[in-house]
């Protein structure tokens, strides 16, 4: 039995407004929608939700409006098992949204940052003792920059292990690249992100995942891609929260790149087999279930 792995997550909560339409519009078009709902999102929460159903102890450092939509979130992590007493609650700001339109097997996403903006160094700091004992530390792009770049350079000192998600996608100080220990953009990101560093400078920290063509990482200067699994698709919303969750909770074991790769593509996969971006994130059990068949 593993012993259980201390997960910190550094990041968004979002209420996602989801619809769905046949056609996606164009610019200056209307299309009729088939579906509205709204479900518990944004990549910090997102990414914690994944690694607690795996089994990991989560810790998430966030924050929330006063509203409905935060107390919302709130309940909603705790009822997944995540300690929740970092989240500041924010009174005079709204709680962060995402609306999302999905068609086609795809989705455009806006986000509205809200609370998530008033992530700031000072809150981590709050913080430091969950940070200490962490495992491993994910953090993302939907908080102030300051922010991550406090958090890749604490954890740095700390000798603590960070998995930087650079999504959605800004140019990362020189400082965050050193500091972070792995980088896992998308395709997308990836192109964007070697448009203004070195590959061959950050290539050891890199996992990209490539969607259907699966994910690739690098071997003493080798690019090493691991398949996709073949599933069938409904909503690829929250795949690459998924991803990074169950990553930081095989890294954050002592797992190689290789055997927390696969597991991530596994339980990737499962995710998007459900509408909603944390409710198709799968548990252990039925990952394990998963890779056996």
């Amino acid at each position: 039995m593993e012993k259980p792995i201390n997960i910190t997550v550094v990041g968004s909560m979002n209420m996602d407004l989801t619809v769905t339409t046949l056609q996606m519009p164009e610019k200056g078009e209307t299309v009729l929608g088939k579906e509205f709902a709204t479900y518990p999102g944004g990549k910090g929460a997102n990414q914690a939700v994944a690694a607690a159903r795996l089994g990991a102890t989560v810790h998430m450092i966030g924050a929330v409006g006063d509203d409905s939509f935060g107390k919302e979130l709130l309940v909603k992590l705790q009822k997944e098992g995540i300690h929740t007493d970092a989240i500041e609650v924010k009174n005079d700001m709204s709680t962060g949204t995402a609306t999302i339109i999905l068609s086609e097997q795809d989705n455009r996403i806006i986000v509205a940052p809200g609370a998530n903006a008033a992530v700031t160094p000072e809150i981590v700091e709050k913080q430091r003792k969950i940070i200490e004992c962490s495992d491993i530390i994910l953090v993302q792009l939907e908080i102030p920059m300051e922010t991550v770049q406090y958090v890749t350079n604490l954890a740095s000192d700390l000798n603590i292990p960070v998995i930087m998600n650079p999504a959605p996608y800004q140019d990362l100080p020189a400082q965050v690249l050193e500091s972070a220990t792995y980088i896992t953009p998308n395709e997308v990101e990836a192109l964007a992100l070697f448009e203004s560093v070195n590959n061959d400078s950050i290539q050891d920290k890199l996992i990209i995942t490539k969607g259907s063509h699966g994910t690739c990482y690098y071997d003493n200067g080798n690019e090493v891609l691991i398949p996709a699994y073949k599933v069938n698709v409904q909503d690829t919303t929250g795949a690459g929260d998924t991803f990074n969750g169950a990553l930081a909770v095989r890294l954050g074991g002592g797992a190689s790149k290789e055997e927390a790769v696969s597991f991530a593509n596994a339980a990737a996969a499962l995710s998007i087999t459900k509408v909603g971006a944390q409710s198709g994130m799968p548990t252990r059990k039925q990952v394990m279930e998963f890779i056996a068949d």
